[in-house]
């Protein structure tokens, strides 16, 4: 039972919503525009605040069904894990070629099921450093860290071990933006630029 509700976890976190939103309601692969993440960062960025918020809330959402499977199926494990497998889905989605997002809002998901005071700590930190830096991904790594520092605290190693793996998880995801970080590439959340990216929906295209 325990490996169909990992299947299951992953199936879920799969679902790319942002990629779907993209090609039903404005004719296009999100991939191939702005940062070329189907994400919600990127959706704000490519399709607008409407978009980001609906692909925001249904990859948070993919998490909270993850974790909620083991209750759903009355299987004794640790909710983080079928959660955290709906990460792993996320970013590499079966029904998407394996190119998928960037693990943040689904892991938020996961973690409002899991632990509050987790989420509370990552994701304060996340807006905070954001805030202070005006860089999305310093935020999106920030969320790793402080997973990882509040691992500490926690007795055992599973966590320590969990949250280790997924900070490099988090690295390898945004090695495009540290990359285009060191060539001074890498755009700022109020980088006038970023409106450049902005594609209306594919019926206000067909009236142009």
């Amino acid at each position: 039972m325990t490996i169909l509700l990992f299947f299951i976890a992953y199936l879920v976190g799969s679902i790319p919503t942002a990629l779907l939103v993209g090609k039903y309601a404005f004719n296009i692969d999100i991939r191939e525009h702005g940062s070329n993440n189907p994400g919600a960062t990127n959706t704000l960025r490519v399709l607008g605040k409407k978009a980001a918020i609906f692909v925001l809330l249904v990859d948070v959402g993919k998490g909270v069904v993850a974790a909620s499977l083991p209750a759903l199926f009355s299987v004794e494990i640790d909710p983080l894990l079928p959660g955290l497998i709906a990460v792993v889905g996320h970013c590499f989605p079966i029904f998407a070629g394996f190119r998928g997002g960037k693990a943040i809002a689904t892991t938020a998901g996961v973690l409002l099921i899991t632990n509050i005071w987790m989420f509370l700590a990552a994701y304060v930190a996340f807006v905070f450093v954001i805030f202070v830096t005006k860089y999305v991904f310093y935020g999106s790594l920030t969320v790793g860290l402080t997973l990882l520092f509040y691992s500490l605290f926690t007795p055992g190693l599973t966590y320590e071990l969990i949250f280790s793996i997924f900070l490099l998880l988090l690295i390898f995801l945004h090695r495009s933006n540290i990359n285009n970080f060191i060539h001074n590439n890498e755009p700022k959340i109020n980088d006038k630029r970023i409106k450049d990216d902005r594609i209306p929906p594919k019926s206000h295209a067909k009236r142009a």
